[in-house]
């Protein structure tokens, strides 16, 4: 506590916050209470080792705080009591022994959930997900855990894939291979421990997933090629026609059939794409964006635009 007093009174002095800086500790962060900006983390996910009794009086306790699921009783480490008193070496050295005996005193489910967790939070920050589907991810994981679904399989593989199964059921534009990106599963044990997600989880808990479909995908590569919105909505106008005119989308990817649409709704407009660039956004290959091109034109009438040396079509 007399450490972390002194990091406060240090951030109190700015003034480049606002006029009245009140800094104060919020989840391992120093936060300003007035203009709510976050002035430094104080927090990390390991302790910082100390040799001598200055390093021991100068570092600040790091306990993660990410643990937010059970009740569960959390001995405090900072060296004083809920009161703000603090302990003399004897109380000190017992607390320390009891505390480390209460950690290893955990169930393997909870053991399981410990280490998932920030994993969970670490790749729903990175991809931006909202916190509606992080939570139903976290519900489907807890399932899994229960079930004992983990036991002898990657712990990795089922956090990406119950995060992958809360992105389907709430229709939200993420592809699999963002979720593989950000992930040290491979994509292979994501779509194995998804498999048995949709099989033996979802119905117990009565979710509903829902495969990608292209209308999802067209705003989604839309605004990652930074494309106006009236282009996007064209897209959508060109995919309703063409499956009006007997469009067929069964065995077709997606991304692919998404990524068309974009492609040639902006080269009717002046933010023409390449088709290197649009590929590459879609995570797909040119062969393909030509192929699902060619269905397109055969199916709405699109007329032939003209084609530069570097991005030719297919003639018909």
């Amino acid at each position: 506590m007399k450490n972390n007093k002194k990091i406060i009174d240090k951030f109190s002095d700015r003034k480049d916050c606002c006029n009245d800086p009140s800094v104060t500790f919020q989840n391992g962060y120093a936060v300003c209470q007035n203009c709510g900006e976050v002035v430094d983390q104080l927090f990390s996910a390991h302790e910082r080792r100390a040799y001598n009794n200055e390093e021991k009086e100068n570092r600040i306790c790091n306990e993660p705080t990410w643990r937010d699921f059970g009740p569960r009783t959390d001995l405090s480490k900072y060296q004083s009591d809920y009161k703000g008193s603090g302990f003399n070496s004897r109380k000190r050295e017992l607390y320390s022994r009891l505390s480390k005996i209460h950690r290893s005193l955990i169930s393997g489910l909870e053991r399981n959930l410990w280490e998932a967790k920030p994993k969970m939070k670490y790749i729903s920050t990175r991809l931006c997900v909202p916190q509606y589907v992080s939570d139903t991810a976290w519900r489907i994981y807890t399932k899994v855990a229960k079930d004992r679904l983990t036991v002898g399989r990657s712990i990795d593989g089922f956090v990406a894939a119950a995060l992958y199964a809360a992105i389907r059921i709430h229709e939200f534009p993420k592809l699999l291979d963002d979720i593989t990106e950000a992930t040290l599963a491979s994509r292979h044990t994501i779509v194995h421990s998804l498999g048995f997600i949709i099989r033996e989880v979802l119905p117990k808990l009565r979710l509903k997933y829902a495969p990608i479909t292209a209308e999802q995908l067209i705003f989604y590569f839309g605004n990652k090629l930074e494309l106006p919105t009236q282009i996007q909505v064209r897209a959508n106008e060109l995919y309703a026609c063409a499956r009006q005119n007997g469009l067929s989308v069964s065995g077709k990817d997606p991304k692919g059939l998404a990524a068309s649409l974009i492609y040639l709704a902006a080269r009717e407009s002046e933010y023409k794409k390449t088709q290197a660039e649009v590929a590459l956004v879609a995570k797909t290959n040119e062969v393909t964006l030509r192929s699902r091109i060619k269905d397109l034109k055969n199916c709405v009438g699109i007329v032939e635009f003209p084609i530069s040396s570097n991005n030719s079509l297919v003639a018909n």
